[in-house]
């Protein structure tokens, strides 16, 4: 390991506060996808401000950077042939007071977490990239070879941000992104979103309202049934971790629709979580059992309108996954609307980025790193060799895209020591 180990985490504990304020500064401005009619903001107002922000503190401390049409920005550390490339992004979800205990959009600390929004996706792991790249510099650390951060403005909106930074300049050979797991995530399973509906006259419900991202479980479900108002509470989620939260759709289903008369409540059984029920419900050695959830349910103009999310091991293919679904709910009378997806994701464990950034998890960590899988999308989905790095740890529940979302004091210290030393790593 690295013989600056003990120098970078000084500096990191000595410029602690300097940090902090960083993050509030950025935390402070809503970054999540607002149209403003300006071409020259194509993600919105505070998009555009958060690219600026990054740049400013980038120019602020002696580096190079580049504004690619406010999609997204570069900041090259120095003029060496770079090997390495930091993929983050400083767009967030939507955020209103619901839920938190305090201002989604000011940083707030309460015994050893930090609050806010972006907190851990992904301005916190940015500003340990940031700050990664300034304690290099200021120690006088020598690299031999280069690295550049790479910061996009329309993550959570598509990646539209780096299709077009592509399209200006190719990523160095390695890549890895802050917007995942540590120890190393180097596989991500395939995704389906898919959205259907059928005509929907019911004896007994007149109207379902549940569901605000096909990407999410909610957490609610309202419906009309027998004029009176009944309201089905569950527990949030990310979609591609239905087993974290409490479906309030089928779990509306499972006790108002027990004859299946909707036709849904046989292919999703409360608590199911692997699409067993609708065909599906592969696994595979490597990325582990797949994930099938119901995720939006709404009556709308004489339609049932639905929303599935799946996440589907690496040894299976999107159009198979899809074709099964499909013809499941075909059977009970629900018609394909939308449909889009990715295959997975995978890059080899033994290769020798991999491996490095391993040996550095476990000499900061203090613990076996091993490789994992999860069915989260991460930015490096569509980069070959491309992997996650952190930003948080699997035991960690961080309310990603939900209310009260936070990252730990430590966590985000370690965050820092952690990308600091794989640069170092990595370039050195």
């Amino acid at each position: 390991m690295s013989q600056y180990k003990q120098m970078i985490a000084d500096y990191f504990e000595q410029h602690k506060q300097q940090m902090l304020s960083s993050l509030a500064e950025i935390v402070a401005i809503d970054s999540s996808f607002k149209p403003c009619g300006d071409e020259t903001k194509p993600f919105g107002e505070g998009s555009a401000a958060a690219l600026a922000w990054a740049q400013a503190f980038a120019r602020d401390n002696g580096f190079k950077t580049t504004n690619y049409d406010n999609y997204a920005i570069d900041i090259d550390f120095d003029d060496k042939e770079q090997v390495l490339g930091i993929l983050s992004h400083l767009d967030v979800v939507p955020a209103t007071p619901d839920g938190w205990h305090s201002d989604p959009f000011k940083l707030t600390e309460r015994d050893g977490v930090l609050y806010g929004r972006g907190t851990i996706d992904d301005k916190g792991p940015s500003v340990c990239v940031l700050y990664a790249m300034k304690c290099i510099k200021e120690l006088g650390i020598p690299l031999s070879k280069g690295f550049r951060a790479i910061m996009g403005g329309n993550e959570e909106q598509g990646c539209k941000d780096i299709e077009y930074y592509q399209s200006k300049r190719p990523f160095p050979k390695n890549v890895f992104t802050p917007d995942g797991s540590f120890p190393v995530l180097n596989c991500e399973k395939g995704m389906v979103h898919l959205t259907f509906s059928k005509p929907f006259e019911h004896p007994h419900i007149k109207s379902i309202k549940a569901g605000s991202a096909i990407n999410a479980i909610p957490e609610r479900c309202e419906a009309l049934i027998d004029g009176k108002a009944v309201i089905s509470a569950g527990k949030a989620a990310h979609g591609s971790r239905p087993e974290n939260g409490d479906n309030a759709i089928t779990k509306f289903l499972s006790v108002y629709d027990k004859d299946d008369s909707i036709g849904l409540r046989r292919l999703f059984p409360h608590g199911e979580c692997d699409g067993k029920s609708c065909g599906l419900g592969f696994s595979d050695d490597v990325s582990g059992t797949m994930t099938c959830a119901l995720t939006l349910l709404n009556t709308e103009g004489g339609r049932l309108h639905g929303g599935i999310d799946i996440r589907f091991p690496i040894d299976r293919k999107f159009a198979d996954i899809k074709a099964i679904i499909v013809s499941a709910l075909a059977e009970s009378g629900f018609e394909e609307d939308d449909c889009e997806g990715m295959e997975p994701h995978y890059v080899d464990e033994k290769s020798d980025f991999v491996q490095k950034l391993l040996k550095v998890y476990e000499e900061i960590k203090g613990e076996k790193g091993e490789c994992i899988s999860e069915g989260g999308i991460t930015y490096v989905h569509n980069t070959e060799g491309g992997v996650a790095f952190g930003a948080e740890f699997p035991e960690e529940q961080n309310n990603m895209h939900g209310a009260d979302e936070h990252i730990s004091l430590e966590t985000f210290m370690l965050g820092c020591n952690m990308y600091a030393n794989a640069i170092v790593e990595i370039c050195g």
